[in-house]
């Protein structure tokens, strides 16, 4: 994908139309999971496989692997955080979204996800801040207009 078609789709985002944001969403994901082709999609669905049967080691053997192996798959990095999170390991799962991020600025899951992670650890500024950036990104991004007022509540 050239970076006319990426802008296209950022900027799909951003549109009133709910289709136009749907499809570009989606388009954005297949991106990121099909950075390193077949092959690295293949893996994360492995991983994400393992995870669901239960097998959270291997899974996070597997992601570890796969980001020392492709240290610039972003998703592979994403991926991980998410497992991290499930385990309530936030700060680990902080630092696999912000390396998704340098790497992807406009990743908008793994904008999400930081966001959550410091939720979780009761730093609602930050996460308010993180959800924001998100928000940059998916402006119509319900779920992260409903964290900022929850987190702001929570300031109150």
């Amino acid at each position: 994908m050239d970076e006319s078609t990426l802008e296209v789709l950022l900027q799909s985002l951003k549109q009133e139309d709910e289709y136009q944001r749907e499809l570009a969403t989606a388009a954005l994901w297949q991106r990121w999971f099909y950075q390193k082709g077949e092959a690295g999609n293949r893996q994360l669905q492995d991983a994400q496989a393992l995870i669901d049967q239960g097998q959270i080691d291997r899974a996070e053997a597997l992601l570890s692997a796969l980001v020392v192996e492709l240290p610039d798959f972003a998703e592979a990095w994403n991926r991980r955080a998410v497992l991290y999170y499930l385990q309530h390991r936030y700060l680990e799962a902080m630092t696999d979204c912000q390396r998704a991020i340098d790497l992807v600025p406009y990743h908008f899951g793994a904008l999400h996800g930081l966001g959550l992670c410091y939720a979780a650890l009761g730093q609602y500024e930050e996460a308010i801040q993180a959800f924001r950036r998100a928000l940059v990104v998916q402006p119509y991004a319900l779920v992260n207009q409903r964290l900022i007022l929850e987190c702001t509540a929570r300031l109150s």
